[in-house]
């Protein structure tokens, strides 16, 4: 509250805050921009307040020049593929990549790239060629991508997991000449007007070229890569990352945080997603070792801390929900995880107790080659607010530019080395949002409208606040929701559909589905399946709730504020629930409810329809392995969906171990049941709950 007193032909003004939700340098700084603007009202009082500045020249000055000074030289004049063949030629014999059992050295590495960037030139790929790889994380995916690179080609990185149709789409897009895949994955392609090249069963012609040291034209200005995100038309959009854009990224990594040969790394990220392009390049490029993580170890939190720690990891990049996750386990002392990184999701909280090793949270738009922003995070500090985003990277600037009148946050631009071209295609919405950058004096700079919302701290570290439009993200991927609601809408028995990334106390985010039906309603599984024919797994709604109308607000606009939490009583038809019929069906049942918070489980639902997702699928089989005392691997539930094909995985398991899981099953239920002091009283017999295992 201010009051203003007029004394001795002067005013004096005085402020009241409260101190729980303000400090004092907040407060100081308000009160300059009130001065700055009463002044500016008193200088030109016919000009609008909207248009009366609310910075002095000295924090504005702060703002568009101090925190943005992040000039720093590197040398563009070797591309990433050259670094990488300078780094073969001095340490040929050191480990590359490490995949299991498999160790790949530089030399070989090098070489059968060269081989394929040699077979590739001969069939056409040179600069700025669209080449399409779609291969699972294997030493033969890393050859892929590295031979496209050396023979000047732009890789267009497929995921595996996608729809046909939505393939399709990138490939007709991309117009990618030459698709690299592996037999496995060729089977499930869709038909494309593009050499396929498979790198196992085609390996014997590709090995018959000169595996010497390869040399294209490609320059700095040209295509390195191109990754699709997700578009508000109903099809997903390309952005076009030079190799100026990525060497920044690469250069500013190496120098911040110390990366030398002897390093180790970690390769998590599905090829979809653009981390994967941070955890490739800042390190084949220094000479250090690359982990290609399995999907059981990545995504179970506790397999995935004890792999850091026995294979001596040094640094590594885990996606937020699985950085909280392992952040939350104990860890021992002293590591040689020396710097976790995290980044592509808000990152809810602090470290509770402190780690051996450092924390940096990043924050960077695919536009943008990654990482925009970086910042270490210590552990102990104020648990009501969240870690922040950290600072611009090298040659980046940051500019938070206000759309609205009290000047508070204000929508996050990016400009410098690092922005895309722009959209594959899509000349209408490159323009839309990659605009004139008006603080620089370089001709044609420009700015990327990221569409999120931050707003600085006394510091100058930025903190993220959330969007101002309706993407989200879930689980580090982008996800825009007018493409679901644009496929949902095709669908002939439906009339309206709206989707929401809702939390409600949930273990984390997810999608919900408000859907309309002209006549009857289909099935949530009927939705489900329908969605899955054009769009990934990670952009399929967990729950679909069904409304006789969507609620309307005064404009007769959709009033999403309106919509009611999933219940029993909104929930979209489903097909009748099938009880569970033995012990270890009951167990399952139980878990999958706890887990996916679903209070009524058929024993045919799929664990993936009901919202199943990596993450949640590491807890299931956590708990399953705890519960029966028999250790089943993670992919167990990807073979076995259901909680009935599940069971009799199980029960099989056991048999081949010798072990009475319906008996185990039956004990963990009882004891479930009991009270502490009734548990105590079992334990406590002499034929105790324990000793019947």
């Amino acid at each position: 509250m201010m009051t203003i007193l007029e004394a001795n032909g002067s005013l004096d003004a005085n402020l009241r805050y409260n101190a729980d939700m303000f400090d004092r340098m907040t407060i100081s700084r308000m009160a300059g921009h009130f001065q700055t603007l009463v002044e500016g009202i008193a200088a030109q009082p016919e000009q609008r307040v909207l248009d009366l500045p609310l910075l002095a020249e000295t924090e504005r000055r702060q703002l568009l020049s101090e925190w943005n000074n992040t000039e720093a030289d590197f040398d563009d004049s070797l591309l990433v593929h050259q670094l990488f063949q300078t780094q073969a030629s001095r340490t040929p014999h050191a480990p590359a990549l490490v995949f299991g059992n498999r160790r790949m050295s530089y030399g070989e590495l090098n070489a059968r790239a060269n081989q394929l960037a040699r077979y590739l030139s001969a069939r056409g790929v040179g600069a700025e060629t669209r080449v399409a790889v779609c291969m699972q994380r294997t030493p033969e995916s890393v050859v892929g991508i590295l031979g496209i690179v050396k023979a000047g080609g732009a890789y267009v990185p497929l995921d595996p997991t996608y729809p046909t149709e939505r393939l399709a789409f990138i490939m007709a897009d991309t117009q990618a000449r030459v698709l690299i895949t592996d037999s496995r994955c060729a089977r499930e392609l869709p038909q494309a007007d593009a050499q396929i090249i498979c790198l196992d069963t085609g390996w014997d012609a590709i090995s018959l070229e000169d595996s010497t040291s390869f040399t294209s034209n490609v320059v700095a200005e040209n295509l390195a890569y191109i990754i699709y995100t997700s578009g508000t038309t109903g099809h997903p959009k390309g952005v076009q990352i030079t190799h100026a854009g990525l060497l920044n990224l690469v250069n500013w990594h190496q120098h911040t945080f110390e990366i030398t040969p002897a390093d180790i790394a970690t390769q998590l990220a599905g090829v979809g997603f653009d981390a994967s392009v941070w955890e490739l390049w800042p390190y084949l490029t220094a000479g250090a070792s690359l982990h290609l993580i399995d999907d059981d170890t990545r995504t179970s939190p506790e397999r995935l801390r004890d792999y850091l720690l026995s294979e001596e990891i040094t640094i590594s990049f885990l996606p937020t929900p699985l950085a909280e996750s392992v952040l939350a386990l104990d860890w021992a002392e002293t590591s040689g995880l020396r710097v976790m990184l995290t980044g592509g999701d808000k990152l809810h909280r602090y470290p509770a107790h402190a780690k051996p090793f450092v924390l940096v949270n990043n924050y960077g738009p695919t536009e943008n080659t990654v990482v925009a922003t970086s910042g270490v995070v210590s552990c102990g500090e104020d648990v009501a607010a969240s870690p922040s985003i950290g600072r611009p990277i090298s040659n980046v600037q940051i500019y938070l530019l206000e759309p609205v009148a009290t000047r508070a946050p204000g929508e996050i631009y990016i400009g410098g080395a690092s922005l895309t071209r722009g959209y594959l295609n899509r000349p209408e919405l490159t323009a839309e949002k990659l605009v004139p950058n008006p603080f620089s004096n370089q001709p044609g700079a420009r700015l990327y409208r990221t569409g999120d919302l931050g707003r600085y701290r006394p510091d100058g570290q930025i903190e993220f606040l959330g969007r101002i439009d309706r993407q989200v993200k879930i689980r580090g991927f982008r996800i825009e929701l007018e493409e679901i609601e644009a496929v949902l809408a095709q669908h002939p028995a439906l009339q309206e559909a709206v989707v929401l990334a809702r939390e409600d106390g949930a273990s984390d985010k997810r999608l919900v589905a408000y859907v309309v039906a002209k006549h009857e309603p289909p099935s949530a599984g009927e939705l489900r399946v329908y969605l899955k024919q054009t769009l990934p797994d990670y952009m399929i709604p967990s729950l679909f709730v069904w409304l006789d109308a969507l609620p309307l607000n005064h404009s007769g606009k959709i009033d999403r504020r309106a919509l009611p939490a999933p219940d029993a009583e909104h929930s979209a038809p489903e097909r009748s629930r099938i009880a569970p019929r033995s012990s270890v069906e009951e167990l399952l049942a139980k878990i999958w409810g706890e887990v996916l918070e679903v209070e009524q489980v058929s024993v045919d639902h799929n664990f993936f329809e009901l919202g199943g997702h990596s993450l949640l699928m590491a807890q299931v089989m956590s708990r399953v392995r705890d519960s029966l005392q028999l250790d089943i691997p993670l992919r167990t539930l990807l073979a076995a969906p259901t909680i009935s094909d599940l069971a009799e995985a199980i029960e099989l398991a056991a048999r081949e171990e010798q072990l009475d899981v319906e008996k185990i099953a039956q004990l963990w239920l009882m004891v479930e049941q009991l009270s502490p002091i009734e548990l105590e009283a079992a334990l406590s017999q002499e034929h105790s709950l324990i000793g019947a295992f």
